[in-house]
């Protein structure tokens, strides 16, 4: 054992999706396996079903979650952390009251394990997150939005985006996980600004020295001044002006129907998207298989393949592991190099309350 080697916690996701079969497959991998120690908050029976259905070797310790040796320093280099068994697992292959409970307990342990004090030997280094069912966790009675809102909360963190990395096309979203029909109400210049300081230290941290981000319009054709709607104008651009203020290099507001193709040929290093799916189409068609979820604001690193549950499939062994591999390799890669930057951008961003409340009984209010 190196322990030298970042400690890396990783959530299950719900037990019924690909979460245990991509993370078997990925930890397999020797050079993935060798960059850091992997403690797996999750069932072991799901994990166990997993290896089995893809012919892998069971070669971890297991260690009972709510007992004693799980408090304490744990001298192995794979550990399953077990939550118990979840009844029905694969049965229906659905979202699930069950399988929202389980998820929701694997992510929230991740949690706790990333935010102990330093020195303390069960703590995280990073965390990465197999995929959660929203709709599991509404039957479970739980009304996040998703990871990143939880993550956000927890950490008290008032300024957060999602970002995502993959190896042709980076993005950050200025809005998450709302209708779109919500967006006027929410699009704000400092809803806008953020994911230009954010995105711009993601990208220093991967080693771009000097990152150029190009910012969406709103509209079609970037609203064509004000013809298509005013937005570009009132909150965009001043967005944008407050980051070439602060000394980032951004360029825009650029027509959405164009800015991605030209990040691809190279001409930019980071698109911000002003909502889920203007950013996410494009990304998951050219690296579905490859691009990383990451949580950006928080000082936790925390990642996520970037794709969902795949209950149609789960349980069958047919599960590619690729996205789960780049996003195991990222969380180290950021650990070892302790860029927590992406915590910490345009000053503490874990200070007071989080931006937005969080009502158990109503929505999540940004």
């Amino acid at each position: 054992m190196n322990s030298k080697r970042p400690t890396i916690a990783v959530s299950l996701g719900d037990p019924s999706g690909i979460g245990a079969e991509v993370t078997v497959k990925a930890l397999q991998d020797p050079e993935i396996r060798a960059l850091a120690r992997w403690f797996i908050h999750g069932s072991n029976h799901a994990m166990h079903v997993a290896a089995e259905t893809s012919g892998i070797p069971i070669d971890w310790v297991r260690v009972a979650a709510g007992g004693d040796r799980a408090q304490y320093e744990i001298d192995s280099d794979y550990v399953v952390l077990d939550h118990g068994q979840v009844l029905g697992l694969f049965h229906g292959r659905e979202p699930s009251k069950p399988g929202g409970i389980a998820s929701k307990a694997y992510v929230e342990a991740a949690i706790t394990d990333a935010m102990r004090s330093i020195g303390d030997p069960r703590r995280a280094d990073a965390v990465v997150t197999a995929p959660i069912s929203k709709e599991s966790w509404s039957l479970a009675g739980y009304r996040w939005p998703g990871h990143t809102e939880l993550f956000a909360f927890r950490a008290r963190a008032r300024r957060h985006c999602m970002a995502f990395a993959s190896p042709r096309l980076r993005v950050a979203l200025a809005t998450t996980h709302v209708p779109l029909m919500n967006l006027r109400d929410l699009l704000t210049i400092g809803r806008v600004f953020d994911p230009i300081d954010l995105g711009n230290r993601l990208c220093k941290d991967l080693g771009i020295a000097s990152p150029r981000v190009a910012v969406c319009g709103l509209n079609p054709h970037a609203g064509e001044h004000g013809l298509f709607g005013d937005e570009e104008e009132r909150i965009i651009q001043p967005a944008i002006d407050m980051a070439l203020n602060a000394g980032i290099h951004v360029t825009g507001p650029w027509s959405p129907d164009a800015v991605f193709r030209d990040a691809l040929l190279g001409r930019h290093d980071l698109v911000v998207a002003l909502y889920h799916d203007q950013g996410l189409i494009p990304l998951k068609l050219v690296a579905f298989d490859t691009a990383v979820n990451v949580t950006l604001g928080i000082p936790i690193i925390r990642t996520s393949p970037d794709h969902g549950t795949a209950f149609e499939i789960a349980g069958e062994g047919k599960a590619n592991p690729s996205a789960m591999k780049e996003a195991l390799r990222l969380a180290a890669r950021l650990a070892v190099s302790g860029r927590m930057s992406v915590g910490t951008a345009f000053g503490s961003t874990a200070e007071g309350p989080a931006r937005g409340e969080w009502n158990q009984t109503g929505p999540w209010t940004p």
